[in-house]
């Protein structure tokens, strides 16, 4: 699989850090900051706990994906 466009590498960007706040969301810990958690929080101004953010964020990624 090849991202050539800048939009490609944004959703992945997207993905991964959905993937890793599910996890963390799980009870994986991470042990070097930043989390997903806190990214995500940050760069798409979520407020709530990690189940919530998760929520949200889950919403914005599946948006995102269904316009592109």
């Amino acid at each position: 699989m090849m991202l050539n466009t800048p939009d490609q590498i944004h959703q992945f960007r997207r993905l991964t850090l959905l993937r890793g706040l599910k996890l963390e969301a799980e009870g994986f810990q991470v042990k070097r900051p930043p989390s997903c958690y806190s990214v995500v929080k940050k760069e798409f101004k979520l407020k709530g706990n990690k189940a919530k953010v998760l929520e949200q964020f889950t919403k914005i990624v599946n948006d995102m994906k269904g316009s592109t």
